[in-house]
């Protein structure tokens, strides 16, 4: 079980937000290193594995991992190596671009409610409903008051997920702007990366203030006890694997699952 401390990290929806406060940069007082290194990532990887299996098997409990950040932030990535020693079996990831004609006649969490896990699975959604109260009101396609609507319909929607079994955690992956150039960069200059970029990841990075404004109100409106949100800094891919992958199993560790008993008498069978 990981002891990591991860409260320095968590979005308080009572208190006032700065998200300049928090570092995109590994905290310099952690020897995280060494914690890192192929063999112990190895072990944690298991460890996630078998807590996966475990509520695969009881169907007891669900999980929804929900990751945003600027464009680069590392979603993709994350999603690749955290999971890397978990079995596809009971684990999913959902990715949420612009909504369909059809999505768009309905309210703004029905393409999201259909995506959430049932129990005994972990879900990853890679951008989220969070998009309807981030990009929608930076290119002001919606007003201050629906976006605050919206804040309210997010916080009980997810209470709801909560009270159904389904644990939810945020995750903020946060970057610093030079780390972001120096990623589109690495993008435009490898021609097996290229097909990546999008106009859009250079016309919203002009707009980089406008959306730090969106995620900070977003974060703290809608961090709440049961579905708390996580400032993780991201410059480090292997630190931003590595919190994840730690705090995952911590989450898992706190639900106590237990192995389902059997569904039958075992003593009554006879092997030949």
């Amino acid at each position: 079980m990981s002891n990591k401390d991860f409260t320095p990290w968590v979005i308080s929806h009572k208190a006032t937000l700065n998200l300049k406060s928090f570092d995109t940069q590994p905290p310099s007082d952690e020897r995280w290193e060494d914690k890192y290194k192929a063999e112990n990532m190895q072990k944690l990887g298991e460890k996630l594995g078998q807590l996966q299996g475990l509520m695969h098997a009881s169907k007891t409990r669900g999980l929804l991992l929900v990751l945003q950040g600027m464009d680069t932030a590392g979603k993709d990535g994350a999603i690749r190596h955290v999971f890397n020693h978990v079995s596809p079996l009971g684990v999913r990831a959902e990715a949420f671009g612009a909504p369909t004609e059809q999505e768009l006649e309905h309210d703004f969490l029905w393409r999201i409610h259909q995506k959430t896990p049932a129990l005994g699975e972990i879900v990853v959604f890679n951008r989220s409903h969070y998009e309807d109260v981030l990009v929608t009101r930076v290119k002001g396609w919606i007003s201050r008051e629906v976006c605050e609507k919206r804040f309210e319909h997010i916080r009980a929607f997810e209470k709801l997920l909560h009270d159904q079994g389904i644990k939810v955690i945020k995750c903020f992956l946060n970057i610093s702007k030079d780390e972001q150039r120096k990623r589109l960069r690495e993008r435009m200059d490898d021609p097996h990366k290229q097909w990546k970029l999008q106009p859009s990841d250079f016309e919203d990075r002009k707009l980089w203030d406008q959306f730090g404004h969106a995620y900070q109100d977003a974060l703290k409106e809608t961090s709440t006890p049961e579905s708390p949100w996580y400032v993780i800094p991201a410059d480090s891919k292997h630190y931003r694997d590595l919190f994840l992958t730690e705090l995952l199993i911590s989450t898992l560790d706190q639900m106590q699952l237990k192995v389902p008993k059997p569904k039958f008498d075992l003593t009554s069978v006879k092997l030949d």
